[in-house]
């Protein structure tokens, strides 16, 4: 029985998605999904992309967790309009959460919203939310074998982010076999080697992000 209970809730999901695809594509802007898992660093990403691409664009923040607030209280600070969705021990963000969020915000005053979904590497890729696109973070602490082990996530993205190589002296990362196996899952998704803390490969990557969001 969960094979046609799983379908009927991906077809529901799908519906809706589609429907807030049609509303950001007449309202000429531009989403994508940020995903991985807890710890990877997005929202210390997403904090950094949003100091760069704030001085030119008019953006804001969905932020999904399980519970607390503690990252939409990170991008309050910086001024930016922040929505927080609490899936109360939910694995992902999906369509109808983002349909009743939008209600929330002007739509006619935004370039970009940028999604934070929750940080788990299975669930968030399987909905379809109505991003334009899917970016995953793989932080050099989880492992080389995170792309093989959970391909879908990677299959999906547009872009991957290697994140923390500041740390690549410390750790046992085999950084050549992580992107390797990335490029073999998804010959086409952008990758960056990047780290928050050390600002390293932010530039190319707000630089990429940005001729995105100009396309659209």
């Amino acid at each position: 029985m969960e094979v046609p209970v799983m379908t009927n809730v991906l077809a529901k999901n799908d519906a809706i998605a589609h429907s807030l695809k049609e509303v950001f594509k007449d309202k000429h802007i531009f989403v994508f999904n940020l995903l991985g898992s807890p710890g990877a660093g997005k929202t210390s990403l997403l904090e950094a992309t949003l100091k760069d691409l704030v001085k030119d664009y008019r953006l804001a923040v969905i932020e999904g967790d399980l519970f607390t607030s503690k990252d939409a209280e990170r991008i309050h600070a910086l001024g930016i309009p922040v929505l927080q969705i609490n899936t109360v021990g939910g694995c992902h963000l999906d369509a109808q959460m983002i349909e009743n969020a939008l209600q929330e915000l002007d739509l006619d005053a935004l370039d970009m919203i940028i999604i934070e979904n929750v940080g788990n590497l299975v669930c968030p890729a399987e909905f379809d939310i109505g991003e334009h696109m899917k970016v995953t973070v793989l932080s050099v602490t989880e492992g080389e074998d995170k792309p093989l082990k959970y391909p879908l996530i990677f299959k999906e993205a547009a872009a991957v982010l290697v994140n923390k190589i500041d740390l690549l002296p410390y750790i046992p990362f085999n950084k050549e076999v992580a992107l390797r196996d990335i490029h073999n899952l998804n010959p086409h998704a952008k990758i960056f080697e990047i780290s928050c803390t050390t600002k390293t490969g932010l530039d190319a990557w707000t630089s990429w992000l940005r001729q995105q969001l100009d396309k659209r």
